[in-house]
């Protein structure tokens, strides 16, 4: 009886053996979304940073920027001006002492009235010749004198006023009224703020791609604005490695002189290429695959990853073509072949 019993135990283990080998495991299902391989264009950029600043004097043009310096030395008596206004080449600015001045003005006026009476009576007495010629040609010389040295002092008197000497902006006054001023400091800023650019410091091994006209995006606070290259500086900077470019600024880019600005400069433009996410691109082996969709199954493919522009990726390779369906999220980690179920 124990013999059968063990006999009949040993019977429905190997059947049931028998049964699990005949049953088909359950199917491994991955859970995914997916897109679609396109056809697009794609740009290859140097990326730099770049500071906005007022142009430089260029092409015959004056700079649009001018640190307003004073001439002479004095003391400080008139502003006619205040920060953020606007100014027209020539408005008067500041006013420094003229007492001085007009004293000297003042006395050479009277030198001149005293020459021309004296010329005028030698000229009488010339007509009738009681006078030497040396004697009228002396007066007429102190006459002469007499009003260089009268437009002499009106010359330094116009010195110290100080006049805006380009049309824009007062963007910094740095003295007060009552300040002394020595010569060639520096009063005010001027600014045309219609008339700004970037200067881009740009590493010279990347400066090789760049020539004049290529666009440029410029991006700070406010949306990407294009623009183009308009100067590629002769040298490399040996203590940054980095050559100096300028793009244009439309005068109404809402930035500001001093401002540091993210800057994309395009050069190179690929058209009709093959194009997917780039979250679609996983290395396995040392090799780039995507995982191609047929109905509930996804199959990886290997491809040539190329050039990367913003979220999409270049890829080419054997059978790919636009449209084709292609497992976006959720390729990481899943497996050579398998099935899947879309995530709406």
């Amino acid at each position: 009886m124990r013999n059968y019993k063990i006999a009949l135990l040993t019977a429905c283990i190997a059947l049931s053996s028998a049964v699990s080998a005949d049953e088909p495991e359950p199917a491994t299902e991955v859970a995914v979304q997916i897109g679609h391989i396109i056809k697009t264009t794609l740009h290859r950029y140097v990326l730099a940073y770049g500071m906005v600043e007022p142009e430089p004097a260029t092409g015959g043009k004056p700079a649009a920027s001018s640190k307003v310096a004073a001439p002479l030395m004095g003391i400080l008596t008139q502003i006619h001006c205040e920060e953020g206004q606007p100014v027209n080449k020539g408005d008067l600015l500041f006013e420094l002492d003229t007492r001085s001045a007009d004293a000297l003005i003042a006395k050479a006026e009277v030198a001149v009235e005293f020459a021309q009476k004296n010329f005028a009576r030698k000229q009488q007495l010339n007509a009738t010749d009681n006078v030497s010629r040396k004697l009228y040609d002396e007066a007429e010389q102190l006459l002469q004198n007499a009003r260089k040295d009268l437009q002499s002092a009106k010359t330094q008197r116009a010195l110290l006023q100080i006049k805006a000497p380009l049309s824009g902006i007062v963007a910094a006054i740095h003295f007060k009224v009552g300040e002394a001023i020595n010569p060639n400091a520096i009063v005010a800023d001027v600014i045309d703020l219609d008339r700004l650019d970037v200067a881009i410091q740009v590493p010279s091994r990347e400066a090789v791609m760049l020539s004049l006209e290529q666009p440029v995006e410029i991006s700070a606070d406010s949306p990407v604005q294009a623009e183009k290259l308009i100067f590629v500086g002769p040298q490399v900077n040996p203590l940054t490695d980095t050559v100096l470019v300028r793009a244009t600024l439309n005068k109404d880019s809402g930035l500001r002189p001093g401002q540091f600005v993210n800057v994309r400069i395009v050069v190179d433009e690929l058209v009709d290429r093959l194009a997917v996410p780039i979250e679609s691109v996983v290395t396995r082996d040392g090799e780039s695959v995507i995982a191609l969709v047929e109905g509930d199954n996804a199959k990886q493919k290997v491809i040539k990853a190329g050039l990367r522009d913003g979220k999409l990726i270049e890829i080419s390779g054997e059978g790919l073509q636009e449209g084709t369906t292609i497992v976006t999220q959720g390729v990481y980690g899943l497996p050579p072949e398998t099935r899947i179920r879309v995530l709406k």
